[in-house]
Parts: C-alpha cells; structure tokens; sequence
C-alpha cells in the first residue's frame, strides 16, 4: 500500500487526465503518483504533474481523499508554465519499464460518465460540482 498525490487541472470544462493502455484495458487517471520519502502530498502532486505532463502547477485545496490500496490525495491545482503532453518521467522514457502507455490530454467534464476513470468517484465529484 503506497499513498499517492494527484492534481486535478480543470480549464474550459475540461479536465486532464492520462490515457492509460495497459495490458489489453483502455482507462482514463488523474495525473498522479506516489508519495515519495519526505514529500507531502501536494508536493508530490505537483511533482507528478511536471513528470507526467511537463507542466509547472500551483497546488490548490484537497478537493478528495480515495482509499484504494493506500490514501490517494486529490487536489486542484493550476497549470502555472509548460505543455501538457511535454513530461519527461520515467513512464515515457524508461523502456524497460512494461507498463502500457500514457497518453496526457484534456476530456471534456461531460465525457466522464461513459470513459472508464478511475477513480471514478473523483470524476462524479467533478462532474456534480460543475454541472
């Protein structure tokens, strides 16, 4: 069990999050991951973000908490600089590594209630509060 920091980035009624590819299943997550020695949640969020994304980001309040196999952190946040789609973490340059794929992009909030995200709590969360 591993706790894990997550950035919700939310713009013109969409939201970020990665397509992931793996091992025959086709899912959506926020970008994210875990905590490492030392970091706070948030912290780990906004590291995550620049790995996963290539962006800089201003973390916000804690819009969730999610138990599932560990604490997982949700939090808004801004995109201060960068590209969405520029991150350069292990998951896209560690060959070796036999994860699937990962695919940054912005979704449409509509869209959320028939893609497979997880998970999907945070993004009814999202969907409620903007709708």
């Amino acid at each position: 069990m591993r706790k894990r920091g997550s950035a919700i980035l939310l713009e013109n009624n969409k939201v970020v999050l990665i397509k992931r590819n793996r091992d025959g299943q086709i899912y959506y997550v926020f970008p994210g991951g875990g905590i490492e020695k030392g970091e706070t949640p948030d912290l780990a969020a906004k590291r995550e973000a620049f790995e996963e994304l290539g962006v800089n980001i201003n973390v916000n309040e804690c819009f969730g908490k999610v138990e599932y196999n560990g604490t997982q952190y949700f939090f808004l946040a801004d995109i201060v600089e960068g590209e969405i789609g520029t991150g350069m973490g292990e998951e896209f340059t560690d060959t070796n590594r036999n994860r699937g794929t990962y695919e940054p992009m912005w979704v449409e909030i509509d869209k959320l209630s028939i893609i497979d995200i997880r998970p999907k709590e945070v993004a009814e969360k999202i969907q409620f509060l903007l709708s």
